[in-house]
This record gives structure tokens, sequence and C-alpha cells, in this order.
């Protein structure tokens, strides 16, 4: 077994996005989670709401860690994760509920359009989107912290920064998708909540 990848931020963040899921992933059953990281969101989440099916993905180099954690944790809800690049082939679906947690700033904007873009084609048409994240309002940083972050992504590669929260939500009306929540999360993170329309 591949030794499990850990992130310290995921073990923080957990359960304040976990009540977010609580509330708007009730009726939900086949949740994708684009960009899982390390495993540790899909455990928990898929442990607390066993109701879900929790399908994990992320790139073909992250599986193996994925797959670490969801092998010991022996849940009947989480199927084995799939190889996902935003830019390439989507798995069929169709899933009524899709979550993300730290993507949007690591993708390249293009790709971020392009995230959004496939939404339509993999989603059943009351779907939920979650995202958490750092958000920007209007091109300002929340918060001195974010901007001190959004430094250090840029300095690692210049594809990689905060979103504008607005920039976001027009990709989202464009696939569909309407604003319902946006909640403020622990150090100065948002879990902001779409739903599709029609």
């Amino acid at each position: 077994m591949a030794e499990k990848p850990y992130s310290p931020s995921c073990e923080r963040n957990r359960d304040p996005i976990l009540g977010v899921l609580r509330e708007h992933f009730a009726g939900r059953r086949h949740v994708l989670e684009i960009g899982s990281g390390t495993g540790q969101h899909a455990v928990h989440f898929a442990a607390a709401l066993p109701r879900l099916s929790w399908q994990s993905s992320d790139r073909a180099e992250n599986l193996p860690g994925i797959r670490a954690w969801l092998d010991e944790a022996t849940l009947p809800n989480t199927p084995p994760p799939l190889a996902l690049d935003v830019g390439s082939a989507w798995p069929p679906g169709p899933f009524d509920a899709v979550f993300s947690a730290n993507t949007l700033h690591i993708m390249a904007w293009p790709e971020v359009q392009q995230l959004f873009a496939h939404l339509p084609a993999v989603t059943t048409g009351d779907a939920v989107l979650a995202i958490y994240g750092p958000f920007n309002r209007q091109g300002h940083y929340s918060s001195d912290s974010n901007a001190a972050f959004d430094a250090s992504l840029k300095a690692r590669g210049a594809h990689m920064g905060i979103r504008d929260a607005e920039a976001v939500d027009t990709l989202a009306a464009a696939a569909g998708f309407a604003l319902v929540d946006d909640v403020a999360m622990p150090a100065n993170n948002r879990c902001r909540v779409w739903r599709r329309h029609g």
C-alpha cells in the first residue's frame, strides 16, 4: 500500500466544510469530488454522509495516495478514485453534486474555465456545486493573509492565483448554475454553493 499523504489544512477545514455539505448535499446521492488531493476529505465526508456515493478524482500521479486513504477506511460508499484532468475526458456521471477544495487558485485560469464548461455534461438538472477556498471580491483581497498567500502562489507559478468571486460566478452562470450560498470559513476562506437550474 502506498504511504498515505497528509495535509494539515484538510484536518483543520474538514468539519466547517462538512457543516455546509450537510445542508446543501441533503437529498444528493452521487458526488464527484474534483481534485481530491490527499484523499482525506473524501474519507471524512463519505464517513459522515453515508447516503452519498463519494467519487474522488485527481490527476493520475495523486491517485496512489488517495487509494491509500480509501483502502484503509474501507467505506462502502467510496468507489476507486478516477483519473481526471479537467482538460481531458471526464467521467460520464451523471452526478447530482460536485465538490472541490483548494483547486481554483492552483489551476491556470483556462483550466478553471474548462472545469465549469464540462459540468453541464456530467451533472443532473438540479445538481449542487460546492467549492471551498479563498476568493477575492471585485479584485480586492479579503485579508492581508490572502494577499500574502496570493503572492506566494504567483512565486510558485505565474498561472496560479486567488480567483475573483465574480469571475467564477460568471463561469458558473454560463454552465447553468446560480449562486445559492456563500459561507465564511476559517482562515479567510469561503465555501460557495451553486445550484443548477433548468
